[in-house]
């Protein structure tokens, strides 16, 4: 089923494409759902601000959904990583098992008596807390890495620039606008020929001291590109979206 504009609204918003001279506004772009979820639409509209350096607008849906988990997955997961890579530096590793040492020398006079799971608490509270303070926590891979905020500015530009001319669609504007974008995707271009360009000497690099494990990462990264994630839904508060 197409679902196109659903509510009553300004005409403006029902467009999702406007001709390269300005002049022509139709709705040509639709949002292609189920036929047995089509009452889960609540909303279809475009979005005239958002800059995607087309001549099509952004069609976004608001939908509803149920969702239902089982209860064992209900429970909250700290996804949160330490940087084991760094105990590849045999500084970072020695300052961590001086750490680990004196976090644990502090819990051998604990009483047999004690309640384990306290115990246990402590333990891992110490290991934590050395790990984080000597290994740090691993960052996730962005991406497009060679984004920086030159590339930033340049797509501000570029919106501002499509503004301007969905707001007067004069010929001076027009041209304002593909000069641009030509330029964002010039630069965009050579920003990711240069990081392919570092990717490849680091590949070299890695093979030449016979660092395998990260050898063979990289040829993943490049191989397999990008792989997006796949999260169950969660609110605010890190905890799942599902109905009791």
């Amino acid at each position: 089923m197409l679902r196109a504009r659903c509510s009553r609204t300004e005409t403006f918003i029902s467009v999702t494409w406007t001709s390269p001279d300005g002049q022509t506004h139709n709705q040509i772009d639709y949002v292609l759902i189920d036929t047995r979820c089509h009452s889960s639409i609540l909303d279809v509209g475009s979005f005239r601000g958002d800059d995607c350096d087309t001549d099509h607008y952004l069609v976004v849906a608001k939908f509803r959904e149920k969702l239902a988990v089982r209860k064992e997955a209900a429970q909250k997961f700290d996804g949160g990583r330490f940087n084991l890579r760094k105990l590849n530096d045999l500084e970072v590793r020695r300052q961590y098992q001086i750490e680990i040492t004196n976090s644990f020398a502090a819990l051998e006079n604990v009483s047999v008596d004690e309640d384990i799971n306290r115990d246990w608490e402590s333990i891992k509270e110490n290991i934590k807390s050395s790990a984080t303070g000597s290994l740090g926590m691993h960052e996730m891979k962005q991406h497009k890495p060679w984004v920086d905020e030159e590339c930033l500015g340049i797509l501000d530009q570029r919106r501002q620039a499509k503004m301007q001319w969905i707001k007067d669609p004069r010929q001076s504007n027009i041209d304002t606008l593909n000069k641009v974008r030509r330029d964002a995707r010039k630069h965009f271009r050579n920003k990711k020929k240069a990081y392919l360009r570092g990717k490849i000497e680091e590949l070299e690099t890695n093979s030449k001291i016979n660092n395998i494990r990260d050898f063979y990462r990289g040829i993943n990264d490049v191989r397999k590109g990008y792989q997006p994630r796949r999260e169950i839904v969660k609110d605010e508060k890190v905890g799942l979206v599902a109905d009791s």
